[in-house]
């Protein structure tokens, strides 16, 4: 495995992670995700080295985050840093936002997210993130220890749009 330093984490993170956007499910119902082999496919991962693990409030309907929490016990927790994503699109207001961390904490069974990535800012969207007040928001919940890093994840498709959001934070 190849690995790539990331300072501000103080270690060295896989040049390959692990996205459980599309885990196994069983009788096509993307909520009813195969656990066993979910299970075993995440692990099989960060036993050949993979040691960053990605997912999302909203994948299989939230079972994503269950999943991977039950797949980092035993041990497997301390070998990779998590990251998850605040979905602010399907929230009503940005009350909703530290809620929804807290819920993605408590599936995925872990003290902190290592990485919290705001939840594709494209579009109209980036005006609600700004509106929202996300940056500062994350900023608290970092102070809080639920999350230790920030980041975002952007399907934006121009090259302006996404100038536009790496100028806008300090990611």
């Amino acid at each position: 495995m190849k690995y790539r330093p990331f300072a501000a984490a103080g270690k060295e993170i896989s040049l390959l992670g692990f996205g459980a956007m599309r885990l196994p499910t069983i009788g096509g119902d993307h909520a009813n995700i195969d656990e066993p082999e979910a299970i075993k496919m995440i692990r099989t991962a960060i036993d050949g080295g993979v040691n960053y693990v990605d997912t999302a409030y909203v994948y299989h309907g939230g079972a994503s985050e269950v999943v991977v929490g039950k797949a980092l016990k035993d041990g497997y927790r301390e070998k990779v840093s998590v990251a998850t994503k605040l979905p602010f699109w399907v929230m009503k207001g940005p009350d909703e936002m530290e809620p929804a961390l807290d819920l993605s904490l408590e599936r995925l069974d872990i003290d902190a997210i290592d990485f919290y990535l705001v939840h594709d800012i494209s579009g109209d969207r980036w005006d609600t993130v700004r509106a929202w007040k996300m940056f500062e928001f994350m900023e608290e919940m970092k102070k809080k220890g639920k999350i230790r890093h920030i980041g975002f994840s952007c399907h934006g498709s121009t090259t302006e749009y996404f100038k536009e959001v790496l100028d806008a934070y300090p990611w």
